[in-house]
């Protein structure tokens, strides 16, 4: 049977989310480039990524209750073209030879900020314009765009254009975030009965998600899960690159994140079919095991292919991961509180990211490389034997299918 449409409303929705995710794949890849373009130092290359990171700890909080108290769509049309603007700027400074550091840097951290007011408002939105039975498949969709616009079409064509002249680069990416502007005008919210514009305060979100045992459980699983994850993007591709053991070229280790970012989107095209086939709690049973698989390989001395192949798999667990999870949110969320919920959710589960990155960066100084990622393997394999038991006794697949007498299992 042919599933049914989401309608005019996700449809435009869906179409600003990709617009504006291969803005952001495309500035993620060109910050860098003019950070080097100022002759910045290799601190200084890095405090731009620093800078694109902070957002999260710093703001999420604040963007949860931004988003629970404003209009969506005219939340999202606006930071939209907030980075348009901003980004025009960049691309105006760079062609006149006005750019400089501090000025990247103070682009890089509303870039960030930006980040989680959209991101927030847009898992928030889902709901106001897809009925229940539909979000999984929603959530699907709008993270196979994710992957195909953020990772895999956003830096290759930033990287031809940025050969070319890196205002043309830049431009580009202003002119994807306008274009999702154009996109969201077309989208009309529906609102529920029960929803309304709460005055509860910044931290009500994290109060629910705590008293919440599904949600919460979850949202610690993925925290302690992704101090792998830092490891593995913190310091992958000093092993992979060569002078590292791997020896790859920089193109070789780029079709390597390729093959990784390809992974994640053939999941979250066949995520429904795979529920329905193997259930909720085998498919994130799997993607708690491919965290394991991602790091597990380095830490044993591993050829290419098996860092390879644990990578892409990692990739496609993790796509599945963010998709079942955050339908499990929006279905067991109150609507006035879910742009709260979510930034709570976020704040704890990639507060750990930088700290965690920063602390491999240490330890693989003093020990190597090879130890920090059997360090990780240990606490992964420990994290899959704690979640197994979790998911065999708690019925969380429905929480996908939610039924009014539904009541979590602790």
């Amino acid at each position: 049977m042919r599933p049914l449409s989401l309608g005019r409303p996700f449809n435009a929705l869906w179409f600003g989310t990709g617009a504006a995710n291969l803005g952001d794949g495309m500035a993620l890849f060109v910050l860098p480039l003019l950070a080097l373009a100022v002759d910045a130092s290799p601190g200084g290359v890095a405090a731009v990524t620093v800078a694109l990171t902070l957002a999260w700890p710093v703001f999420g909080l604040y963007a949860g209750w931004i988003v629970d108290r404003v209009d969506r769509r005219m939340l999202l049309t606006g930071v939209n073209l907030v980075r348009a603007l901003v980004l025009s700027g960049l691309a105006i400074t760079h062609f006149t030879g006005t750019l400089t550091l501090p000025l990247l840097l103070a682009v890089a951290v509303l870039l960030g900020v930006a980040e989680t007011l959209a991101d927030t408002a847009l898992t928030s939105t889902i709901p106001t314009v897809v009925e229940p039975a539909g979000r999984n498949r929603a959530n699907a969709r709008i993270e196979a765009t994710i992957n195909v616009t953020n990772q895999l079409a956003g830096p290759p064509l930033a990287g031809l254009l940025a050969s070319l002249t890196l205002v043309l680069a830049t431009g580009a990416s202003a002119a994807l975030y306008a274009l999702a502007v154009a996109g969201l005008a077309m989208m009309a919210l529906r609102r529920t009965p029960t929803e309304t514009r709460t005055a509860k305060g910044v931290i009500a979100g994290f109060r629910h998600l705590w008293r919440q045992p599904v949600v919460r459980t979850l949202t610690l699983f993925t925290a302690v899960m992704n101090i792998p994850w830092a490891v593995a993007t913190a310091l992958l591709v000093v092993y992979a690159v060569s002078p590292g053991p791997l020896d790859l070229t920089t193109a070789q280790y780029g079709l390597m994140l390729t093959a990784m970012a390809v992974g994640g989107l053939l999941a979250a095209a066949a995520v429904e079919p795979l529920r329905r086939r193997f259930g909720v709690t085998k498919l994130l049973i799997v993607d708690a095991a491919g965290t394991v698989l991602l790091v597990a390989p380095v830490a044993l001395d591993g050829p290419v292919w098996a860092v390879a192949a644990g990578a892409v798999i990692a990739g496609a667990g993790s796509s599945v991961w963010r998709i079942l999870v955050a339908t499990i949110r929006q279905n067991l969320s109150p609507p006035e509180l879910l742009g709260r919920i979510y930034a709570a959710s976020r704040v704890l589960s990639w507060g750990v990211i930088p700290i965690s990155a920063a602390l491999a960066g240490v330890a693989a100084e003093l020990w190597g490389v090879r130890a920090v990622f059997l360090l990780a393997t240990g606490l992964a394999v420990v994290v899959l034997g704690a979640f197994v038991p979790y998911a065999l006794r708690t019925d969380l697949s429905v929480a996908i299918e939610p039924k009014a007498d539904y009541q979590p299992v602790a």
